[in-house]
């Protein structure tokens, strides 16, 4: 099964709550005036598709089920458009498996002022047809996304894109399968985790197959079709002479082309959208997978090194959640440091896998050699992330929960690396050097993370609302002492949350 990372298969409902009370006529306009709402948002990225007004409790609780049922839907959109009493919205709200935003609007921008009668005000009471909704949907304790404003806002257009961009995403864990080959690294701590509870909260399927499983695949790949690929390397990249045809090095980039064919038939032949590799258990793997890692990665799927199931999570998700967008997702890695006061900077890579999706350059493809492995010298795409915003996320395991921390970024050119040969990023953390890196380190957040030049924040808090998982954000407005708090008060609120 090919993996597909486009939103384009994807639809959003959009349902209009009013009630029998104002009679046939009322409700036809109220229909009318729903589809144009609903056209409105036409040109996000994920379709919307209109549902007839909805009146009555049985056809709410309907639409719902009908919603959970169809994969296709990620989440419903609903408009008071009336007055929709909202003891009918509660049989609904609590079949309701799918993400739901409150669009909190109504069909005029413009109140046409000297025409107000009283059947205007019936037909147009979204104002407090909506706070009626927003009750009931606190009493339940229902996550939502709350908009507010008219659909022609570009600000209201936006936080529904966002909002259907985390739906998405968290559409795709919900679906994912993971495939690790091998265990973690040995004695590392970050990288455990409880994946029983990772497929309670987030859906995702995480279990482990041997890595001469993945060999005998990599075995498998045929000549031709290795020839196939290394005509593709070239053509897309910038070879170093001596991986080209006929150069003293090009076995290993054909060892490197076999692997990727070998990587993706496994995963295609699995329905995997993620998988993790460690350099601990490469079995009779040639060398350790870092150019087929590289262009998967880029191509949607998921990846965490040395057996890092939960990076794998965050990376196939961010790629979903970015989809159409500039930039891309990776993993990465704080690796070291500029302590250069006022200039402080990090060097961000991993050992060769971090995805060209960071850089709209062209790529340089090397061989060099892998202090560690114990395998041939690998081949491996060589490139720095372009300049610009981004967002590091990790997801680490608590024992009681699962926490996302997420820092703002800012890419910055990176001077020159003639003697580290990888994929890499060099940024400045928001809201300084110091602040961050104090905060990351109470949050116990992982060394492992995913890079995202695509999708900002905010899009990870719909994410975190939608996995009822703690997000923690350091970014311009973050201090110590207010971080601090936040984490004290996190620990209180999810253990009560969670119940007895």
């Amino acid at each position: 099964m090919t993996l597909n990372t486009s939103l384009d298969a994807y639809e959003v409902w959009f349902a209009t709550g009013s009630q029998t009370l104002y009679g046939e006529d009322t409700l036809r306009q109220v229909a009318e005036q729903s589809r144009q709402v609903a056209a409105g948002l036409a040109g996000l990225p994920v379709r919307i598709v209109w549902k007839p007004v909805l009146t009555e409790p049985d056809g709410i609780r309907r639409l719902a089920l009908d919603a959970n049922a169809d994969d296709a839907v990620i989440g419903v959109i609903a408009w008071m458009h009336t007055f929709s009493p909202a003891k009918m919205w509660i049989g609904g709200l609590g079949a309701l498996r799918k993400p739901l935003l409150h669009l909190h609007t109504q069909a005029n921008v413009e109140l046409p002022w000297a025409e107000i009668d009283f059947d205007f005000m019936n037909l147009n009471q979204a104002a407090h047809g909506d706070r009626e909704f927003g009750y009931i949907q606190t009493r339940l304790g229902v996550a939502r996304k709350t908009v507010v404003g008219h659909v022609s806002n570009p600000a209201v257009r936006r936080q529904v894109d966002q909002w259907q961009r985390a739906a998405a995403g968290w559409q795709a864990a919900r679906t994912l399968k993971l495939a690790r080959f091998g265990d973690n690294m040995r004695y590392v701590a970050v990288t455990e985790g409880d994946k029983t509870e990772a497929e309670l909260r987030f859906g995702v399927q995480v279990n482990t197959w041997g890595v001469n499983e993945l060999a005998d695949a990599v075995a498998a790949a045929s000549e031709t079709d290795i020839d196939t690929l290394v005509d593709e390397y070239v053509d897309t990249y910038e070879v170093a002479p001596e991986l080209r045809p006929g150069a003293e090095r090009h076995q290993s980039l054909r060892d490197g082309a076999a692997i990727e064919l070998g990587l993706r038939s496994f995963l295609e032949a699995g329905g995997f959208g993620a998988f993790t590799t460690s350099f601990e258990d490469l079995g009779a793997l040639r060398q350790l997978p870092g150019l087929a890692v590289q262009r998967l990665m880029a191509e949607g799927y998921g990846f965490g090194a040395e057996g890092d199931w939960k990076t794998a999570i965050l990376v196939r998700v961010a790629n979903v959640m970015g989809a159409g967008l500039p930039g891309g997702a990776s993993l990465m890695e704080d690796y070291t440091y500029d302590l250069t006061p006022g200039e402080e900077r990090i060097l961000g890579a991993h050992m060769l896998e971090v995805a060209p999706s960071l850089t709209t350059a062209t790529p340089r493809l090397e061989i060099h050699p892998l202090g560690i492995g114990g395998k041939d010298d690998p081949v491996r795409l060589v490139f720095t992330a372009d300049p610009g915003p981004a967002v590091v996320v990790a997801l680490s395991d608590m024992r009681d929960r699962f926490r996302l921390v997420a820092n703002a970024v800012d890419n910055v050119a990176a001077p020159d690396l003639p003697k580290l040969p990888v994929g890499r990023a060099v940024w400045r953390p928001q809201p300084d050097f110091a602040t961050s890196a104090a905060c990351w380190l109470e949050a116990g957040a992982a060394h492992h993370t995913v890079m995202t030049t695509a999708v900002g924040v905010d899009v990870f808090r719909d994410f975190a609302e939608m996995a009822r998982t703690e997000l923690v954000v350091i970014d311009e407005d973050t201090t110590v002492r207010g971080f601090r708090r936040e984490l004290r008060w996190n620990q209180a609120y999810y253990r009560l949350a969670q119940g007895l």
